[in-house]
């Protein structure tokens, strides 16, 4: 199973290697942007946006509302499943 999570764009790691920290749920991470940046662009022009992550790469430039729903879902997943409810499996 493949999932990506919502992250913001909270600084540019390195402009060059097109990589930028984002933030998931307070826990912050290094991407690569070369699938989400138009050629020509700056990659500081992202900073702020919301993006879907998925193994280390932004895939996909997302709002902030479906951000914040998506991250809601998986929270609610991960209660059900701390809390030990068998239709919650890994």
């Amino acid at each position: 199973m493949c999932l990506g999570v919502p992250g913001e764009i909270i600084a540019i790691e390195d402009a060059g290697s097109l990589t930028a920290v984002v933030e998931i749920s307070g826990v912050r991470r290094s991407v690569n942007l070369a699938c989400v940046l138009a050629e020509g662009v700056p990659p500081e022009s992202l900073l702020g946006q919301w993006v879907l992550v998925h193994v280390g790469f932004a895939m996909s430039l997302i709002d902030a509302e479906e951000a914040r729903k998506t991250l809601e879902l998986l929270a609610e997943l991960q209660n059900l499943a701390a809390a030990g409810d068998p239709e919650v499996r890994d």
